[in-house]
């Protein structure tokens, strides 16, 4: 096995390099893969302005790519609807509803008028063998446009991947324009399915943006889905819609799907449901609100590189700026070897150089004369003669000696000199004359591609504000059971999915649960609740431990780990007496237990003196005694605060452990009883509920 490990390791080196620069991520210089250069150069060579059928092109191109017609076919398709560099004619698909396109010898395409302006210079552009030896292909095509940010792309390579979100064409050249002139740019995703684009988490390229699709309320009962997010389809988002509403998250009537070349998803409400309601649920719940993630990694110098929005606009400005001096050189190049050879033809002519040919025997002789004939002249020329020169000169036919005209040659030099002179200017001030090719193009092709996609802010919607009240919990005090299975139980709860419950029992435990569908509660259930997870919920405790000692403290539930089991009683043999929401005012009434010689039998406590400490903390001391029994008074007696000319009186339903024969449980049981059933005449004549007095609540 060792033998084989360099092997494997050279190879797996070899292919993921493969992977990585020749497949997968896109060349900095021209935007493209390389299936995409290749189908473009295959495009310019069968270019005669006619439509070719696809599946002459992907033959075509298979001389240069080695992985098939499937991946050619497709990477065509996908390039075609991006509607910058190759026209259309028949069933390409449609990137808004997911249909893919028809086979490759129904349709056709040819190359577009910006492509053809931009993307190729046969001059300018190197060429390295294709994988089988037998064609060329470039290397890279000179582009003179931005095309790595009009494209976006996505790709996954072996260790890393790269996903470009595509820009607007209008909006990238005035960015090359800002940057050619030093002014500061920012650019933003345009997307061919329009929708609306939150750009706030953007950060240049290395963040993410939120895309929504667009949604219109056309009355109480109807909403339309007009534009879908990038990256989704009609068909898609539909399917995200009604998986939400198999989960209960939304509730519609109906939907219809009208959309041709536009998008028209049609969703009617159920009676009890509006369209203010139902609209920030699909953001929620479904694909109208996508995140899209923004990773920018391309090869330069056939190595993975990463880089910002900026920083790419930055390179290729500058490279659009050498791409515009590499062609105004090579434009320069033929002037100037126009003029020559003008200059060099009348020279020829007019001064009878040819008539030394005539007593020339050899091939040499031939241009030893020629050149001997010139020589006077040479420093009229753009630059010195050559063999081809004088081969050129002897090709002149004998005609054109005789009928040549010297005015229109002068003319000719004339006018090639000032396109040199021209030339030259635009050299020398290469900045502006980069600005003005920009200009160009976006007057001839800028409004062709328009911004798409609204750039505006969204509010965070929060799915718990939003959620359904639709699960019903119930408690079955028999059995200890609590879920929306429990069906010998009463309904006691109506919550969301991203509800939590507060559940204290009588022996002081409690715990925060999710809506379960069935669980088991040990002991008895004393409270049970809807926990508020912003706020969290306040308590007064009072309880005694086993030698019954009485203690008091008041917490703050925050903090919590779900289904864990937390104390609000350290001792384990201790009584829970009164367990009352919020921070309890008042006072506490305390019996103690009679002993001999006992004085004093009784005494109370203010509640307000009780501060805010842990849950698991053991709280005050309320008695130096034990204490046999507990009251909670509503109002401090005389003699203790400023509300000492008001009489004690007991809270509205604050009852000891031990009233009439009940345990605790059996209280609470009572009052739950009381809460879920309607009231009747003689209901209304009983005492009243504890929860209704002042606000504050004994044991629940």
């Amino acid at each position: 096995m060792t033998g084989l490990e360099p092997l494997m390791e050279r190879n797996f080196l070899e292919y993921a390099s493969y992977v990585i620069v020749d497949r997968a991520i896109p060349d900095l210089r021209d935007g493209l893969k390389p299936v995409q250069r290749r189908i473009l150069a295959t495009l310019t060579k069968m270019d005669d302005g006619k439509f070719s059928k696809v599946a002459n092109i992907i033959g075509e191109t298979m001389k240069l790519h080695p992985h098939g017609d499937a991946s050619i076919g497709d990477a065509l398709v996908v390039l075609a609807n991006k509607e910058y560099f190759i026209e259309r004619q028949g069933n390409f698909g449609n990137v808004m509803t997911g249909h893919s396109a028809a086979a490759p010898r129904y349709i056709e395409c040819r190359l577009t008028e910006l492509a053809r302006e931009t993307l190729f210079s046969k001059a300018l552009t190197k060429y390295q063998p294709s994988y089988d030896g037998r064609n060329k292909e470039p290397i890279a095509l000179p582009a003179k446009i931005p095309v790595i940010l009009m494209l976006g792309t996505e790709g996954i390579a072996v260790g890393m991947s790269t996903r470009i979100l595509p820009h607007n064409f209008k909006e990238l050249l005035e960015g090359q324009m800002a940057v050619l002139q030093h002014e500061p740019v920012r650019l933003f995703p345009d997307f061919l399915t329009g929708g609306l684009m939150d750009i706030s988490e953007y950060d240049d390229g290395r963040g993410r943006v939120k895309v929504r699709a667009r949604i219109d309320k056309v009355d109480d009962k109807t909403v339309v889905i007009r534009e879908v997010p990038y990256s989704t389809t009609t068909e898609g988002l539909i399917a995200s819609i009604e998986s939400a509403v198999q989960k209960g998250k939304l509730r519609i009537g109906g939907i219809n799907d009208f959309t041709t070349e536009k998008v028209e998803i049609e969703v009617s409400l159920p009676r009890g449901v509006h369209a203010d309601e139902v609209i920030p649920q699909l953001y929620a719940y479904t694909d109208c609100e996508v995140s899209l993630s923004s990773n920018i990694v391309v090869i330069s110098d056939r190595q993975p590189r990463e880089m910002t929005v900026s920083e790419l606009l930055r390179f290729l400005s500058e490279q659009l700026r050498e791409q515009i001096c590499a062609e105004l050189e090579f434009e320069l190049s033929l002037l100037k070897e126009k003029k020559h050879w003008l200059a060099l033809e009348r020279l020829f002519i007019e001064e009878r150089v040819y008539k030394r040919i005539e007593e020339a025997t050899t091939q040499a002789q031939v241009k030893n004369e020629v050149y001997a004939g010139l020589e006077p002249f040479f420093g009229l020329l753009e630059r010195s003669i050559g063999d081809d020169d004088i081969n050129k000169l002897l090709e002149i036919p004998i005609r054109k000696i005789s009928l040549f005209d010297i005015d229109k040659n002068r003319r000719d030099l004339e006018d090639t000199e000032l396109a040199i002179a021209k030339m030259e200017g635009k050299l020398s001030k290469l900045t502006q004359t980069t600005i003005k090719y920009i200009k160009g193009l976006l007057k001839k092709y800028g409004d062709s591609y328009p911004r798409r996609t609204k750039i505006t802010t969204f509010e965070e919607i929060n799915v718990r504000d939003v959620a359904r009240q639709n699960i019903k919990l119930s408690y079955d005090p028999e059995t200890g059971f609590f879920g929306s299975e429990v069906k010998n139980g009463e309904n006691q709860l109506v919550v969301s999915e991203y509800d939590r419950i507060l559940i204290i029992t009588q022996d002081g435990t409690f715990r925060i649960v999710a809506p379960e569908e069935k669980i088991l509660i040990p002991g008895k259930v004393v409270h049970m609740d809807v926990f508020d997870q912003k706020k969290g919920q306040k308590f007064t405790v009072i309880y005694r431990d086993k030698t019954k000692t009485a203690y008091g403290k008041k917490i703050h539930l925050k903090r919590f780990v779900r289904d864990r089991e937390y104390e609000l009683i350290k001792d384990k043999a201790g009584k829970l007496d009164y367990l009352i929401p919020e921070h309890a005012e008042g006072a506490v009434r305390l019996d103690f237990v009679p002993a001999k010689r006992q004085r004093v039998t009784r005494a109370h406590f203010d509640l307000n003196e009780l501060d805010v400490i842990g849950v698991t903390a053991r709280g005050r001391r309320l008695a130096p005694k034990p204490v046999a029994k507990l009251r909670w008074l509503k109002n401090l007696p005389d003699g203790m605060g400023e509300n000492s000319d008001q009489a004690g009186e007991e809270a509205g339903g604050a009852r000891p452990v031990d009233q009439g024969g009940k345990t605790l449980a059996d209280v609470a049981n009572d009052v739950l009883e009381k809460r879920s059933r309607p009231l009747s005449e003689a209901d209304k004549d009983d005492d009243p509920d504890p929860s209704d007095e002042g606000g504050q609540i004994s044991l629940f």
